[in-house]
């Protein structure tokens, strides 16, 4: 048998592994059921890759994942290492011919999704081959008290009856010590060996930042830390805007987001991972699976989420083991933002209900009939025909898919996009003598920036209520402009495809799910307060919080976060007389505003901003009409 040494050098070209890396191997090569808790970064997939590899058979490796099951199936590929991923749309008869291949062709790995896991075929195909070893990856979705729980994730327990003497590895970057507990409990592990690498980054220097002015802010921290970055925006419009916003000031950047195809998401994710591009500027979808070591920052403009995510977020930054930086910049206003999107947006128990009834209405769906019925879905029509509001209709059907009841796709390739393909001066020219189309056309350039220049997909209802149309006129008018060659126009009546998975029963359905789906509700709002507390706590060190949150106790600050750093120049007493002198030299000369005084002084920016506070009220200085600040002479 060979080492695990050798095959790391053989397909990874590494000579050593990483911390807990070779116990876990070892522990999985003398088939125990393993618990491997590692870090964003730790090396999760070699943990089961290498002892699959030395092992005769085959390696199951479930995951929720689509896009990292493919970029690790491509990656292995590339080795040379046979692997394969079933994924969705995949034809029964294609499904069939992959499964005898997994069983007869020498494949090593095949990577499946829990909800994979139901179907007669794969279960029958699963225990005719030669399973080595089960790995269950992003494994806190089995517990119902983890981030992001899937009750498909219930399935994996089959493979224990397929294969009952096959041992299984659970992986996962972020778990608190109940997840751990209830995971091993789920995946009926005897005696298990859990390994846990410590949750804290010493090289990472965690900061939260006030700032009314947040790119601003962002502009500082890029000049001040120079190298690669990546900054997190809640939306596609933001990226887009914040990425204008830095080229516009000279930095090198680039945005990534769900709806730019793969041929583009693969050239930017290159000019990015080759430093073409310093600065990624994305959606929180982007980074999984990528290990970049050399990042420097990371900048989230919103609030997160989850601390969990946060954590995984923040840990793409300083991989090469250097000083790196995770700022999350907050402002007055993010606390309600954050309630308002991720809890005011949580569907009841009632509202969820009605969704699913009035789905199967819908499709026209008879009581006790509709398992495994397809229809393609145009979701913003079914959310006009029963007056529903998008945002919490959509959150209703993905818990509907989460809680396997039906299974949504969000079909891009049915989606309807948009491209201005002439020049400015030509489009104002072709507007001189069609001005009836005036108002959609700029209601359409000020809602997606970067139209002129990007296929963008659209809301054509959108469009329709900003430009006080019909929607029908608004694609009426995009078709003309298509067939006139002004634009790239491609339209889709059809934005999703939805499978029922279950024979409709109305509350029925929904009450089995009812008792998971208000323990979510409250889990997200624990998250969302744990959150808060981070980010508004100025009286404790920022990476304690975070390792006290997942249950990794320490009394020892880190002496580098948001409020280690001030505590030490707090410490240091404010010299008011001769920042007051330094002020008063400075604007003898002009009127200036705080941030080009705060700029300009060798002071820390609060001292500056308290000692100008005082010079106003002591009437040593105006504030002018204009926002700057002016000696007031007597």
């Amino acid at each position: 048998m060979q080492h695990p040494i050798q095959i790391l050098e053989r397909y990874w070209n590494h000579t050593s592994f990483r911390p807990l890396q070779e116990d876990i191997i070892n522990a999985v090569l003398n088939n125990e059921d393993v618990f491997a808790l590692l870090p964003t970064g730790g090396g999760k997939s070699v943990c089961f890759q290498i002892p699959a590899l030395i092992k005769d058979g085959i390696c199951i490796v479930v995951s929720p994942l689509i896009a990292l099951m493919k970029d690790q199936v491509n990656t292995l590929n590339q080795k040379g290492i046979k692997a394969m991923a079933i994924t969705s749309g995949i034809s029964y008869s294609d499904l069939d011919t992959m499964l005898d291949n997994c069983i007869y062709g020498n494949y090593k790995f095949l990577y499946v999704s829990p909800e994979r896991l139901q179907q007669d075929l794969v279960r029958d195909r699963i225990q005719q081959m030669n399973v080595n070893l089960i790995a269950v990856d992003e494994a806190h979705c089995i517990s119902q008290w983890g981030n992001d729980f899937r009750p498909a994730y219930k399935n994996i327990t089959v493979l224990r009856q397929l294969h009952p003497t096959v041992n299984i590895i659970a992986l996962t970057a972020t778990a608190k010590p109940k997840v751990v507990e209830d995971v091993s409990s789920e995946l009926d592990f005897i005696a298990p060996k859990i390994f846990k690498a410590s949750f804290a980054r010493p090289n990472i220097a965690y900061m939260v930042l006030e700032t009314d002015d947040k790119l601003y802010k962002i502009e500082q921290i890029l000049k001040k830390h120079k190298g690669s970055s990546i900054i997190y925006v809640r939306n596609r419009k933001a990226t887009i805007e914040t990425h204008s916003f830095l080229e516009n000031k000279g930095f090198s950047s680039t945005f990534y987001h769900g709806g730019i195809n793969s041929k583009e998401k693969e050239e930017r994710l290159h000019q990015w991972t080759n430093n073409q591009k310093e600065i990624m500027v994305a959606t929180t979808a982007f980074g999984m699976g990528i290990d970049k070591p050399d990042v420097k920052t990371i900048i989230h403009i919103n609030l997160p989420e989850s601390l969990e995510s946060y954590y995984q977020e923040a840990g793409r930054a300083g991989r090469n083991g250097e000083k790196a930086f995770a700022v999350v910049l907050k402002n007055k206003t993010d606390e309600q933002k954050l309630k308002h999107q991720f809890l005011n947006a949580l569907p009841t128990i009632d509202f969820l209900k009605t969704v699913y009834r009035k789905l199967c209405n819908y499709f026209q769906v008879s009581y006790g009939e509709g398992e495994l019925s397809t229809h393609q879905f145009n979701f913003n029509s079914f959310c006009k025909a029963y007056d529903f509001n998008s945002v919490i209709t959509f959150n209703a059907l993905q818990v509907l898919d989460r809680n396997s009841i039906i299974s949504l796709s969000q079909q891009f390739r049915y989606q309807t996009k948009l491209q201005f393909i002439v020049t400015n001066q030509a489009l104002f020219n072709y507007l001189e003598t069609r001005k009836h189309i005036d108002v959609i056309i700029k209601s359409i350039l000020r809602t997606y920036g970067g139209i002129l220049e990007h296929l963008l997909k659209i809301n054509t209802t959108l469009i329709a209520e900003k430009a006080s149309t019909t929607e029908e006129n608004v694609i009426k008018v995009l078709q003309q402009l298509n067939k006139d060659e002004i634009v790239n126009f491609q339209f889709s009546n059809t934005d999703s495809e939805i499978i029922f998975l279950q024979p409709r029963e109305d509350d029925k359905t929904i009450n089995r799910i009812s008792r998971i789906v208000q323990q979510q509700n409250d889990l997200k709002e624990l998250q969302i307060k744990a959150v808060i507390d981070y980010v508004n706590n100025d009286r404790e060190c920022k990476n304690k919080i975070l390792l006290n949150y997942f249950g990794e106790k320490t009394t020892k600050n880190c002496g580098m976060c948001s409020y280690c750093i001030s505590n030490k120049k707090s410490s240091n007493a404010i010299d008011v007389k001769a920042i007051t002198h330094n002020i008063i030299l400075l604007l003898e000369e002009e009127p200036l505003n705080s941030r080009k005084i705060v700029e300009t002084l060798p002071f820390t920016e609060q001292h500056v901003l308290d000692v100008l506070k005082l010079m106003v009220e002591n009437n040593i200085l105006i504030i002018t009409a204009t926002n700057t600040y002016k000696i007031k002479h007597t």
